[in-house]
């Protein structure tokens, strides 16, 4: 991995070239900063549209006159899935006086959340991707995260998949993966999945690939399922499992958005590919809903032309949601100041914030339904279901599943 500081976007001060606040705060009618960090560049998964959007969106703000008059200034940064870099990115936040991390990801929670636990900087709109993410008191996630999307996979699977074989990353990240997939499964009356590590930066998965399809065996009465949830590297290895399933034609695969989108189903052949009949959970909406035309219209108007942003990339529809989140909660607090206390305590205060239909209403609480299984910020248990039907990525059912009650079944401790 790569390491020796932020790096990359990181030294760039984005929103159109505003300088950053004064140490001392930005005062009441000042810029108001915030960071938006994500990996790019590296081995692994990496999300550079989160950042990119984020900046389009700054850029569009400032062109309107700013959130209620202040100009939004966002600091961007390149963890690169490294522990000692996200803590540079928190580190950079307090120094630059950010008033809260907007829209990010990184999967090293346990190296940043006590930096801005510190700071008592609010994280608004994580990926997702680790269980603190859901229980510190400065989160404020807007989906419902990778327990979300592996419990409404394994609901999905349990009644059309003999075994199930989850593929995920051998990191501290991927350890929280196989009982969140279990809480599904066992909730539709089947079997635990089996639990497959891998190197999540490798370049091919052929022995991965080769051993979950031995391990699907023959002569069953249903054809197993094979569930890779590996990131970026996902199709890395569809590519060596396509190879290898041959003389297994009926086991099928299933995975979450975020490890597949319709970029992803296209490079690997479409509907002769092997993501054909995949059973696919997301968050929100399709990216066809009229839900996201503000998202693409943001795209066309600031990010045009920049591949990196993408209304059908998970991250960056988690990025507009997340800054939509923060405008309301500026726009609550009227001429007063803009800190990362008030940001805060307008948050913790009850401020139910709308997303135009992409989530439900949210508002959070310690006291939510998921507090008892230690998901006491998983406010937002929605997933929608997709499927990979003639190659094209389309709802496998009308509406969300509300995956509250199988994930208070969950075996997460």
């Amino acid at each position: 991995m790569a390491g020796g500081g932020v790096g990359g976007g990181a030294n760039r001060a984005a929103g159109g070239g505003v300088a950053p606040g004064p140490r001392g705060g930005p005062g009441p009618h000042g810029p108001i900063t915030v960071m938006t960090w994500a990996p790019q560049d590296t081995g692994a998964t990496n999300k550079p549209g989160m950042p990119a959007l984020a900046q389009a969106y700054a850029r569009s703000v400032n062109a309107q006159g700013g959130l209620g008059g202040r100009k939004l200034n966002v600091l961007t940064c390149n963890d690169h899935n490294d522990s000692v870099d996200a803590a540079k990115c928190a580190r950079r936040a307090v120094k630059e006086n950010a008033v809260a991390v907007v829209g990010s990801y990184s999967q090293h929670a346990d190296s940043f959340f006590p930096v801005l636990e510190g700071a008592r900087i609010p994280y608004i709109g994580g990926y997702g991707l680790t269980n603190t993410e859901f229980t510190s008191p400065l989160s404020y996630p807007v989906n419902g995260g990778q327990p979300a999307l592996l419990a409404g996979l394994g609901s999905a699977l349990a009644d059309s998949c003999g075994p199930v074989t989850l593929v995920r990353p051998d990191t501290i990240a991927g350890d929280q993966l196989p009982p969140l997939l279990d809480s599904g499964l066992v909730s539709g009356g089947h079997e635990r999945s089996h639990d497959q590590r891998a190197a999540e930066d490798a370049t091919s998965y052929d022995d991965q690939a080769g051993q979950a399809l031995a391990r699907e065996g023959t002569g069953r009465a249903k054809a197993g399922c094979v569930v890779p949830v590996l990131g970026d590297r996902t199709g890395t290895f569809m590519d060596s499992f396509r190879r290898a399933r041959e003389d297994h034609p009926g086991v099928r695969t299933a995975t979450v958005l975020g490890s597949v989108d319709q970029t992803t189903v296209n490079a690997s052949g479409g509907a002769s590919g092997p993501y054909e009949g995949a059973y696919v959970t997301g968050w929100y909406p399709s990216v066809g809903d009229p839900a996201w035309d503000g998202l693409k219209k943001l795209i066309k108007e600031q990010a045009f032309g920049d591949n990196d942003v993408d209304a059908a990339d998970a991250g960056v529809q988690t990025t507009w949601i997340a800054y939509t989140v923060f405008r309301q909660v500026v726009e609550s607090l009227g001429d007063g100041e803009v800190s990362a206390d008030t940001v805060r305590r307008a948050l913790d205060d009850g401020l139910e914030v709308g997303t135009g239909g992409l989530t439900p209403d949210l508002r959070w609480t310690f006291a939510d339904k998921l507090a008892s299984v230690g998901f006491p910020r998983l406010v937002n248990a929605e997933v929608t279901l997709q499927v990979v039907r003639d190659g094209r990525l389309v709802s496998a059912r009308e509406g969300a599943v509300d995956t509250t009650r199988t994930l208070q079944n969950a075996d997460v401790a």
